[in-house]
């Protein structure tokens, strides 16, 4: 089994897309309603879908890149403000946080081996 995608809602399609076009998402969906994106690495993809009624996402949506302080300084300087730079998380991962013009919580990361191998892997070592 492989994750196809994950969907956010968003409260201005426009904008939303716009916002994910900035860090180079490729748009593969366009309609008022829904737009969908191919991550610029790998098979992922990710959509957007517009909500008429006033909403709160709690999920939080990561995306991984092996030059993340590199993107971030690239971001912040096409106007993507951040609420938390890249920094060192104790799960061994290195993450910076923004939000989309919804409020979407984003999560940029670098966590090399430690994304799948983490040192308290269930079952490492047995």
């Amino acid at each position: 089994m492989d994750l196809n995608q994950v969907t956010l809602p968003v409260k201005d399609m426009d904008k939303a897309v716009q916002f994910y076009l900035i860090p180079g998402f490729t748009q593969i969906v366009d309609t008022p309603h829904y737009a969908r994106f191919a991550c610029p690495d790998g098979d992922s993809t990710f959509s957007l879908s517009l909500e008429q009624d006033d909403f709160e996402n709690h999920s939080v949506i990561y995306f991984e890149h092996e030059n993340l302080e590199e993107l971030c300084q690239q971001l912040s300087q096409k106007g993507i403000r951040f609420e938390q730079q890249p920094s060192e998380q104790r799960y061994l991962w290195k993450e910076a946080i923004l939000k989309d013009p919804s409020g979407n919580k984003i999560k940029l990361y670098r966590a090399g081996e430690n994304r799948l191998n983490p040192p308290w892997k269930v079952g490492k070592g047995a």
